[in-house]
């Protein structure tokens, strides 16, 4: 019994090692005093002071957070609306054909979502002139696109097990469905959607093949500059930026993982 435990032991370690030992390293490395990002030459944190002086990346970097900041919440009013619709209105027509129309991003490839959100932006310039070009726009509402899918997801679980007595309690004694909403509804289901937008803006800021497709010139976003970078070879700035991203996300994960646990904690 005790050799199976340390077998699944050893094999639970290596495949920790093999999935986060890349990134230890590149952590490592981003405070390398050499040019050379694969040879140590002492500790220095000379690439972040240098980071900040290279405007190209901080212009990535501030719209790359704009558009993660409007995605994520234009997500969470659209995946609340889609939620809601879901949950309350099962029995109408059309119900199951929404449920896989709001879901279909999360298993469909990316490639085929940044494609075909590219030709609909096309055709709908040549139509009705807008959007002009591919931009910002484009991309925030490519990215509202499928993040909405996840916030769908994150909520609906929320309002599935919601208990809908105290919305009848209130209706009962006078109060109009609006006001029920903001008084009642929403700040119980406030957790799931603080952990929405948290994954909406994470999935956003990390986004590249779909921003690829549907960016263009001016609207160059931080995962694709880096992407450009690391093709001419890589440099001790990325693995600076690469830090500083992954220390964002982690602390946007463990945000919403902990908002996640406290909502099923309630549900309980």
């Amino acid at each position: 019994m005790k050799r199976h435990w340390l077998a699944w032991v050893t094999i639970l370690l290596l495949g920790y090692a093999f999935l986060y030992g890349p990134i230890v390293s590149l952590i490592v490395y981003s405070f390398n005093e050499n040019r050379l990002v694969t040879v140590w030459s002492g500790f220095s944190t000379r690439w972040y002071t240098t980071l900040l002086e290279n405007q190209a990346l901080l212009d990535a970097a501030g719209l790359s957070l704009k558009i993660a900041a409007l995605n994520a919440s234009l997500a969470v009013v659209l995946g609340t609306l889609a939620a809601l619709a879901l949950v309350r209105f099962r029995k109408t027509r059309g119900h199951r054909t929404l449920g896989v129309m709001v879901t279909a991003p999360l298993v469909m490839p990316e490639v085929m979502i940044g494609l075909s959100l590219l030709l609909l932006f096309v055709a709908m310039e040549g139509l009705i002139g807008w959007p002009a070009g591919r931009g910002q726009t484009t991309i925030l509402l490519a990215h509202a696109t499928f993040s909405m899918a996840y916030v769908t997801v994150v909520v609906q679980s929320r309002l599935s097990s919601f208990d809908r007595s105290l919305e009848e309690a209130a209706l009962d004694l006078g109060a109009r469905p609006t006001k029920v909403f903001f008084t009642i509804t929403l700040p119980l289901i406030a957790p799931a959607l603080v952990a929405g937008w948290l994954l909406a803006f994470t999935l956003s800021l990390d986004d590249l093949v779909v921003a690829s497709f549907v960016s263009g010139p001016g609207s160059t976003t931080l995962p694709m500059l880096v992407y450009s970078s690391v093709r001419l070879g890589i440099s001790p700035q990325i693995n600076a930026l690469a830090t500083i991203i992954i220390a964002l996300v982690s602390f946007a994960v463990l945000v919403a993982g902990l908002l996640m646990r406290q909502t099923g904690k309630s549900q309980g």
